[in-house]
C-alpha cells in the first residue's frame, strides 16, 4: 500500500497518513508513504512505515512527469497493490503510475479545494478520479458530486478521526491545565473562550475579537490559539485587540503541543471560520473533551455540533450573532453546559473516532483487492 503527498510536515493530511500507516502496520500489510519527507518522517518510521523521498513537492509539468516515472518503478519494485493519493499535484503523478501498473488508484478530497481562476476545477479533478473517492464529510461528498459529477457509488464517507485514548478529560491531570493557565497568564474567575487553529483571516479571529468587543465588562477571557500563517495577520489581530480595548481581555500564545489540556482549560470551544471547512478538526477534538461548542453554520461542522444537543451554531462572520449565542451559552447552569459537554463526547465516541476512520479506511483498500 503505498501513501503519496507532498511532503511529511505538521498537517491534518501528514497526520491522517501516519494514521493509516499505523493500521496498515497493525494489519500486517507494508506501508509505503512516498513525499519530500519531513519531521514526520522519523514517527511514520516508528510506527512501521517505510518512507521514500521524492521530490512530490514541487509543481511543474517536468516534475509531474519525472514522479510518475519514479513513482511507477516504485509501484513495479515494491509489488504495490493500491495507490492512495492525498495532495493534488502529486496526484496526478500517482494517477499516471497506477495507470501504467495497473494499481488500484484511491484518493482523499481533503478541502473544498477554490476555483478562482480558469482550469482550477480540471486542475482539482484528479482528486475525484480515484476508482474510490474518500471524502471526509458528507459536505465534501455534496460537493464532489455537484463539481465533478462523481458517481455517488464511488464515494466513501470517512470522516477524520480523534484519538479518543489522548483527548480524553480523564487522562489529563489537573497540573497540565494548571501549567497552561500560568504560561498563558489566563486569570481565574472569568469564562475562558477557546478558539484553536492556525492564525489566518478565514477562520475567524478576527470575528470573536468583534464579538468580544460587545460582552460588558467584566468580559469571559479569550485564548486564541494556533501559529501564524502566513502574512501578517498576527499582528493585524493584536491591533485590533488594542484598538477594541480588548488588551486584558485576550491571549494569543501561539501554537500548543497539550490540546486537550488547553480545552479542558476552556468554558466554551469556538469555531469561527467564515469559509466553509471540509471537517474541522479542532470541533470534535474539543467535544471529545466534553467541551461544548458554537461554530459557525457552514460546512462539515453542521454535521458535527447538532444545534442545542452538542453545542450551538451561528450564521458566519457575524460578531453579533456570535456575542448572543456567548451569553446565552455563559448564561446556562453549569450542569446543563455540562450536560451538552457530554453528549458532544459521547457522539464523538461513537462516530469520529480515529479507530473507527482506521477501520473504514482499510475496508476500502480490501474491497478493491477483493
Amino acid at each position: 500500500m503505498l501513501q503519496v503527498l507532498p511532503a511529511l510536515n505538521a498537517g491534518g493530511v501528514e497526520r491522517g497518513t501516519l494514521e493509516i500507516a499505523s493500521a496498515l502496520a497493525e494489519a500486517g500489510f507494508r506501508p509505503l508513504v512516498a513525499s519530500a519527507g519531513g519531521r514526520l518522517v522519523p514517527g511514520l518510521e516508528r510506527l512501521g512505515g517505510q518512507h521514500v523521498s521524492l521530490p512530490l513537492d514541487r509543481k511543474s509539468p517536468a516534475a509531474l512527469v519525472r514522479n510518475a516515472a519514479a513513482l511507477e518503478r516504485l509501484v513495479r519494485a515494491e509489488g504495490v497493490r493500491v495507490v492512495h493519493a492525498r495532495s493534488r499535484f502529486p496526484a496526478w503523478s500517482a494517477l499516471l503510475a497506477a495507470r501504467r501498473t495497473g494499481a488500484r488508484f484511491v484518493t482523499t478530497y481533503h478541502g473544498t479545494y477554490n476555483e478562482g481562476f480558469p482550469g482550477k476545477r480540471f486542475y482539482n479533478s484528479v482528486m475525484a478520479r480515484g476508482e474510490r473517492v474518500i471524502a471526509i464529510s458528507r459536505f465534501i461528498a455534496e460537493l464532489i458530486q455537484a463539481r465533478h459529477g462523481t458517481d455517488a457509488a464511488r464515494i466513501r464517507v470517512i470522516p477524520r478521526g480523534v484519538d479518543i485514548g489522548t483527548f480524553d478529560p480523564a487522562a489529563v491531570p489537573p497540573e497540565r491545565v494548571a501549567t497552561l493557565r500560568a504560561a498563558w497568564g489566563v486569570p481565574e474567575g472569568r469564562p475562558v473562550l477557546l478558539l484553536a487553529g492556525r492564525l489566518t483571516r478565514w477562520k475567524g479571529q478576527g470575528v470573536l475579537l468583534e464579538a468580544l468587543a460587545r460582552l460588558p465588562a467584566p468580559r469571559p477571557f479569550a485564548l486564541l490559539l494556533g501559529e501564524a500563517g502566513r502574512g501578517a495577520f498576527a499582528e493585524d489581530l493584536r491591533r485590533q485587540a488594542e484598538s477594541l480595548g480588548l488588551a486584558g481581555d485576550v491571549a494569543m500564545p501561539g501554537h500548543s503541543d497539550d490540546l486537550p489540556a488547553a480545552f479542558l482549560l476552556a468554558d466554551l470551544a469556538l469555531h469561527c471560520s467564515t469559509d466553509a471547512e471540509a471537517f474541522g478538526r479542532t470541533i470534535v477534538e474539543a467535544q471529545a473533551m466534553a467541551r461544548p461548542v458554537i461554530a459557525a453554520d457552514l460546512g462539515a461542522p453542521r454535521e458535527t455540533v447538532r444545534e442545542g444537543e452538542t453545542g450551538w451554531r451561528v450564521p458566519p462572520a457575524d460578531p453579533a450573532a456570535l456575542a448572543a449565542a456567548i451569553t446565552r451559552a455563559l448564561a446556562l447552569p453549569a450542569a446543563e453546559r455540562a450536560a451538552i459537554g457530554r453528549r458532544a463526547q459521547a457522539m464523538v465516541r461513537a462516530e469520529y473516532t480515529t479507530a473507527a476512520m482506521q477501520r473504514a479506511t482499510l475496508a476500502v483498500y480490501r474491497e478493491l483487492l477483493a
